[in-house]
C-alpha cells in the first residue's frame, strides 16, 4: 500500500470514450489537521510531500461530512473522533494526537476500520508536572490572589500570609511518570512524600525515597495532596466526602490530572466549611467550567483552563513529533507510538491480531483480579501460537494490566518502559503445558509480596476467544464486558442465591461458568452480565458466609 521514502499516490484508471484511452489521474496524500498545531509541525508534514489542509475550527458535523477525503489526521484535544467519524473515513488510514491522551479518539472504531491510532506519550510530562507544582506553590504563598489585590491598588500584606513547604508532608495519589516528576520537585523543597498507588514496587518507592500510604492515610495526614491517576471505575471519587472528613483543617488541594478523581461537590462543602484551606483545579468534570461554577465565588480556589500541558515547548514538541510520525506512517516507514499497532509487518500482525487481543484482555482481567502491586509478569506460550513472532502478544499483555493503572496512554512502545517505571519485569517463556488447548496463552502475576496469580487464554477460533484458567481452576469465560468474578465455598446454593440477588436489582446473566478443584473445596464463578454492576451489589452479595469475595472485572 505504501512506497517507502515517498508519500502514497493513489491511482485512478479511467476509460476516456472520446480518445479512446484509458487515462492515469493521480492523487496527492491528504492530511486534514482539524485542531491548532505549531507551524513548525505543519512543515514538516507539508515537506513530507502531503496536500495539508488546516481547519482548526472545523465542525463535528463537517468533520463527518469531509473526512472522507482524507487519508491522515491531526488532532489535539478538541476534535472528538468518533465511530461516525471513523464510519464515514473511507480513506483514513492514520489518525495522530499530538499530546497524551486518547479520551477524545474511539481507538475501538479505529481499529475495526483499520486506522492506525497514534499519540505522543511522555510529551507533556514535564509541562503537567511543573504546573501542578505551580499550582501548589500558588496556594502555599496566595500568589494569585494577593497579585489580583496589587492590581486592585492595595496593600494587603498581613492578609495573605502563607505557609512554607519545608518539613511539610505532600500526599501524591497516583505515582506514574507525572506523579514521579512532581514527587522529585517537591523533595527538592525538603517536603516529605506519601504516595498511594497500590501498583508500584518497593523498588520505586525505594529509588524515589518516598512513603507508601493508603488514600485514607494520606487523607489524614497530609498537609498538601495532589493527584496524578488516571479516570477509571477504581479511581473516581476517590478523594470524596469521607475523605475530607478525614483531613486536617487547612489541608490544600491540587488536580491537574483529570475532573472527578477528586468528588468536586465534596471539595465544594470542604471548601465552604473551611476545612481545605485552598484548591488549585486544572481539570474539571464538565469542561470548559461553567460561568456559574460555584467554585469562581471563592477567593481561595485557584482555576486554570486545563493548562497543564500548554507550555510553547510542549505544544512545540508534541506537534513536531505527531508530525514526524504521520510523515513515517504515510511513507512506508516506521509506525512509532501507536495505540493500537505493534510494529509488525502487516501480513503477520492480521495473523496474530486475534492473540494480541485475547493477550490484551487477559492483562486488563489480571490487573483487576490482583488490584495490587506486582514486581513481575511472566507470560507462557505453547501450540500453534509459537508459530508466530510472539514479542507483539507479551507487550499487548503488558498494556491490558498497566491500562487501567496507569495516567495517560499506554501502548506498544512505552509498555516496556512503564512497566519498568514500575518496577515490573517481564518475561516470556515457551511452555510444555498444553492441557487440551491447541494454543495457550498463560499470564503469570508475581506480586511485591510474593504471591502468584495466574490466568490462561485460548483462540477456539480467529474470532473466539477464552479464557480457560485461573489459577489452578478451569473455566469458558468469554473475555468481554462486564464480569462478575465471585471465590467462594463450594457449597449447595451459592449459584441460586447470587442470581436471586443479581435478578433482584434486574442485572441479566449473560453466561456462567465456574470451577473448582474437587468437590467441597473453594471455588471460582465466573458471571458475564449485560450491565454495570454497582458496589453495592457486589457488597450485597459478598455478605454471605461462602462468599469469600466478589467483584465486577471491567474489559
Amino acid at each position: 500500500m505504501f512506497h517507502e521514502g515517498k508519500p502514497e499516490l493513489i491511482r485512478l484508471l479511467k476509460y476516456n470514450r472520446i480518445s479512446r484511452k484509458l487515462e492515469v489521474t493521480l492523487f496527492m496524500t491528504r492530511i486534514l489537521v482539524s485542531d491548532a498545531i505549531s507551524s513548525e509541525g505543519l512543515n514538516i508534514l507539508k515537506s513530507g510531500g502531503f496536500e495539508v489542509d488546516y481547519i482548526p475550527d472545523i465542525t463535528p458535523e463537517d468533520l463527518v461530512k469531509e473526512i472522507g477525503k482524507y487519508d491522515g489526521l491531526v488532532i489535539r484535544s478538541r476534535t472528538t473522533v468518533t465511530a461516525e467519524v471513523f464510519e464515514a473515513a473511507k480513506n483514513l488510514k492514520v489518525v495522530g494526537r499530538a499530546g497524551v491522551g486518547l479520551d477524545n479518539v474511539d481507538v475501538a472504531a479505529a481499529t475495526k476500520k483499520g486506522v492506525i491510532v497514534m499519540n505522543t506519550p511522555g510529551g507533556n510530562t514535564i509541562s503537567t508536572a511543573e504546573h501542578s507544582f505551580a499550582m501548589l506553590t500558588s496556594l502555599a504563598r496566595n500568589i494569585p490572589q494577593a497579585n489580583a489585590s496589587m492590581h486592585e491598588g492595595k496593600w494587603d500584606k498581613k492578609k495573605y500570609v502563607g505557609v512554607e513547604l519545608h518539613n511539610k508532608v505532600l500526599g501524591i495519589i497516583g505515582m506514574g511518570r507525572i506523579g514521579g516528576e512532581v514527587a522529585r520537585r517537591a523533595q527538592a523543597y525538603g517536603m516529605q512524600i506519601m504516595a498511594y498507588d497500590p501498583f508500584i514496587s518497593q523498588e520505586v518507592v525505594k529509588r524515589l525515597g518516598i512513603t507508601q500510604a493508603t488514600v485514607d492515610e494520606i487523607a489524614a495526614k497530609a498537609d498538601f495532596i495532589t493527584v496524578h491517576s488516571p479516570l477509571n471505575d477504581a479511581t473516581r471519587g476517590i478523594v470524596g466526602a469521607k475523605q475530607f472528613e478525614m483531613m486536617k483543617p487547612g489541608v490544600r488541594v491540587i488536580n491537574c490530572a483529570r475532573g472527578g478523581i477528586i468528588d468536586e461537590e465534596a471539595l465544594l462543602e470542604a471548601v465552604k466549611s473551611g476545612k481545605v484551606a485552598g484548591a488549585a483545579l486544572d481539570v474539571f468534570t464538565q469542561e470548559p467550567l461553567a460561568t456559574d461554577s460555584p467554585f469562581r465565588g471563592f477567593d481561595n480556589v485557584i482555576l486554570t483552563p486545563h493548562l497543564g500541558a500548554s507550555t510553547s515547548e510542549a505544544q512545540e514538541g508534541v506537534a513536531k513529533e505527531v508530525a514526524e510520525q504521520i510523515v513515517d506512517a504515510l511513507s512506508g516507514k516506521t509506525i512509532r507510538n501507536a495505540a493500537n499497532a505493534p510494529s509488525v509487518d502487516p501480513a503477520i500482525l492480521e495473523q496474530i491480531r486475534p492473540f494480541i487481543n485475547l493477550a490484551q484482555r487477559m492483562g486488563t482481567f489480571m490487573a483487576q483480579f490482583m488490584n495490587c502491586a506486582a514486581k513481575e509478569l511472566k507470560v507462557y506460550y505453547s501450540g500453534t501460537v509459537l508459530d508466530y513472532p510472539v514479542a507483539s502478544i507479551t507487550t499487548a499483555a503488558v498494556i491490558g494490566f498497566l491500562e487501567p493503572l496507569t495516567e495517560g496512554s499506554v501502548n506498544f512502545v512505552n509498555a516496556p518502559s512503564i512497566a519498568k517505571d514500575r518496577g515490573i519485569e517481564v518475561t516470556e517463556m515457551k511452555s510444555t503445558k498444553i492441557y487440551d488447548f491447541a494454543n495457550l496463552i498463560t499470564l503469570e502475576i508475581i506480586a511485591d509480596d510474593g504471591t502468584k496469580a495466574w490466568i490462561g487464554g485460548s483462540l477456539l477460533s480467529s474470532n473466539n476467544a477464552r479464557i480457560v484458567m485461573l489459577n489452578d481452576k478451569f473455566f469458558d469465560v468469554v473475555p468481554d464486558g462486564n464480569l462478575i468474578v465471585i471465590e467462594n465455598h463450594d457449597v449447595p446454593g451459592i449459584i441460586g442465591s447470587v442470581g436471586t440477588i443479581l435478578g433482584h436489582h434486574k442485572i441479566n446473566i449473560a453466561q456462567m461458568t465456574w470451577g473448582r478443584t474437587h468437590p467441597g473445596a473453594d471455588a471460582i464463578t465466573v458471571i458475564n452480565v449485560d450491565q454495570d454492576v454497582p458496589k453495592a451489589v457486589l457488597d450485597e452479595i459478598a455478605e454471605s458466609d461462602d462468599i469469600i469475595s466478589a467483584r465486577c472485572i471491567r474489559i
